[in-house]
């Protein structure tokens, strides 16, 4: 039930244009079809790039312990095209250019980090960390849109912002991912590509098996890609999405691109596609290998299929519903001193001009059942009460516009249910020092 990559050796040929033939088994979703699904989308998208995909039924002789032996039947898989240099000339694109594969970014300048391999600090591991290096590795560019990007005395206007940017790019991009709620894109997920000769950068569109799967995780209970990760809040934490959605004439571009794309995602089109790929790939769901690890059942399976385009309705309805609501923000850790707790966090933003108001709760559960402190309307980010016994705290930090919308702080505390969103867990320890209960993905 794992994930392949067949690299063809140098000189042997190639398969398609295709070097490495990169084999998915998306083992977590039900439907097996979703990853497909998106790039034939994306086809008809002409400010997007879509890859090559097909479906394929693979088996595997292993002659690891012996000469002979028998094909065994993996089960289906979605082959998708690697995006590299070859894929970048097959699709016209430039093979010299810069490209990136963003594992864990926000578009931060990390200056101890981001450098020119030039640099006698330069730490290519750590780099990757970040963004694997999939093209040219002359960061010089990288570092210049990102020290522009990251300059907050300076607006980004639309001559500045076209200059780093594809504005059309990064809205319908942007749109696609809204309005399938494929939500793990905010910081990972993607590709970033500039070819030789320009400042500008682009989004390539990587790995969408996460979309239109609301009505899945609501099956198995399992909370994700709820409170803020659904609308336009999931991008406000990434510097570049952030600053093109506080420009106007970007959520202008993201409103028509919005209304495009969800035309083009009619539901006689999206229901047509779901009858085609349930047709291909139906029968290898429910036979071995796959069916030991399908995570939803024969009945739930029909009614995700239902759920797909009333989700995409949903989704697009949210969108400006989303910009009603204050923007998340991150809570501090507690600060211990004097006999005295100082609880602090950044404040929200709200695209309307009007008052935004904090309550803050502590208790000692995640559900906050126990909730033993309570204080509303408060305008400044911060407060300050009596320290704590030693044990374990939930701080929870909402936010509220003067129109009455509410937000959820980013931070969450991750159980086997899923995320419980808008909290941080900290200790107070003995000698009454405060530690965070940190969670990693």
């Amino acid at each position: 039930q794992k994930s392949f990559k067949i690299k063809i050796k140098s000189g042997a040929g190639s398969w398609r244009n295709q070097k490495t033939i990169a084999l998915n088994k998306h083992m977590g979703e039900g439907l097996r079809f979703r990853n497909k699904m998106a790039y034939d989308l994306i086809k008809g998208i002409d400010q997007m790039m879509g890859l090559r995909t097909q479906f394929v039924h693979l088996y595997v002789k292993d002659l690891t312990d012996s000469d002979t032996g028998a094909f065994v039947d993996y089960g289906l898989y979605t082959q998708v095209e690697q995006l590299n240099k070859t894929a970048l000339k097959v699709h016209g694109l430039d093979s010299t250019g810069q490209l990136y594969k963003i594992n864990s970014f926000e578009f931060y300048r990390n200056e101890d980090i981001i450098r020119l391999t030039t640099d006698p600090a330069y730490d290519q591991t750590a780099f990757e960390q970040l963004m694997e290096i999939k093209g040219n590795s002359d960061h010089s560019k990288l570092i210049e849109m990102l020290d522009v990007l990251n300059d907050e005395s300076s607006s980004m206007d639309e001559e500045v912002f076209a200059r780093y940017f594809d504005p059309e790019n990064i809205a319908y991009w942007l749109a696609f991912q809204l309005l399938t709620g494929n939500t793990d894109t905010q910081s990972r997920n993607v590709y970033l590509y500039s070819p030789q000769n320009s400042d500008c950068w682009y989004l390539l569109d990587w790995d969408n098996d996460g979309m239109l799967r609301r009505k899945e995780r609501e099956i198995i209970q399992f909370s994700d890609s709820e409170s803020w990760e659904r609308g336009v809040s999931n991008y406000w934490g990434n510097v570049l999405f952030r600053r093109c959605l506080q420009t106007e004439s970007f959520r202008q571009l993201l409103d028509t691109a919005m209304d495009e794309l969800y035309a083009y995602m009619n539901q006689d089109r999206i229901e047509s596609m779901l009858a085609h790929y349930r047709g291909v790939t139906e029968e290898y769901v429910w036979q071995m290998p796959d069916r030991l690890y399908v995570p939803i059942t024969h009945e739930q399976y029909e009614e995700v299929l239902e759920s797909i385009w009333p989700e995409i309705d949903e989704d697009y309805d949210y969108y400006w519903e989303s910009y009603r609501r204050p923007m998340p923000f991150y809570i501090g850790i507690p600060q211990a001193a004097n006999g005295q707790l100082h609880l602090n966090w950044d404040p929200s933003y709200n695209f309307k001009v009007e008052e935004i108001y904090y309550t803050v709760e502590l208790a000692k559960d995640y559900l906050f059942n126990t909730v033993f402190f309570r204080q509303e309307d408060l305008i400044l980010p911060e407060l300050t009460m009596d320290t704590l016994p030693a044990g374990q705290y939930f701080l929870r930090v909402r936010a509220t516009n003067a129109s009455g919308y509410t937000q959820d702080a980013f931070d969450y505390y991750v159980t086997e249910a899923g995320k419980h969103y808008g909290m941080i867990c900290f200790y107070v320890q003995p000698d009454g020092s405060i530690v965070e209960d940190t969670y990693e993905e």
